[in-house]
């Protein structure tokens, strides 16, 4: 068995106090038809020639959907760079577990040895997600559809930092996740722009338990 590695440390991310303050959109300002056009260019510039199945720089993203944390945008990331999951909150899910085993399992098969790639998972400040804190919300939320309530209030992105320590931690119980697979976590200030890493790392527990 192999000597349990030091933990991974974690330290406050800075930027203000995460809260939502939804503003209402102006209607019929962009369209999918915008976005088609873009599609255009794009082939015409052969924009999508050399990408690979499996991602450039070994890495998977866990995300918000927020549109402000687009992970192109914020990391720099070109086509083919890293695979991302994104949704409410950016939060570990069972579905999200679920698809980063599924990669796993693909990825293993081409690479019999060594490490695969690493999942980053990265929370936000000012995250919408903090809206399943409001009792009133949640519990409508919960009754739309049909979700349990405790469930959504544990889903509740108010301190990224600490959300974000938690879902590493998610990820290194997962007992169906692959040792060889790299876990961080992130932060990322909308207010500033920068991504201040929280978890850096492998995961020691989930190392030495797979030894």
């Amino acid at each position: 068995m192999r000597a349990q590695s030091a933990a991974p440390t974690i330290r406050r991310a800075t930027g203000k106090e995460t809260g939502f303050e939804p503003t209402r959109p102006e209607l019929g300002v962009a369209s999918f038809e915008t976005a088609l056009a873009r599609n255009r260019a794009f082939a015409a510039a052969g924009g999508y020639e050399g990408a690979t199945m499996f991602p450039a720089l070994q890495l998977l993203v866990v995300t918000c959907l927020d549109p402000r944390v687009d992970p192109a945008h914020v990391l720099g990331l070109d086509l083919g760079d890293a695979m991302v999951i994104r949704n409410g909150g950016g939060r570990v899910t069972p579905e999200a577990i679920n698809n980063i085993a599924f990669v796993a399992q693909l990825a293993a098969k081409a690479v019999p040895d060594g490490p695969l790639f690493e999942v980053a998972v990265i929370h936000h400040t000012q995250c919408g997600a903090g809206a399943l804190a409001d009792d009133h919300f949640r519990h409508r939320y919960a009754e739309q559809i049909g979700a349990d309530e405790a469930t959504l209030r544990d889903r509740a992105v108010l301190d990224p930092a600490a959300t974000v320590a938690t879902d590493v931690d998610r990820l290194c119980s997962a007992e169906v996740l692959s040792p060889r697979i790299a876990l961080s976590g992130h932060v990322y200030d909308v207010a500033s722009g920068l991504v201040e890493t929280v978890v850096p790392g492998r995961c020691p527990v989930r190392d030495e338990r797979r030894a």
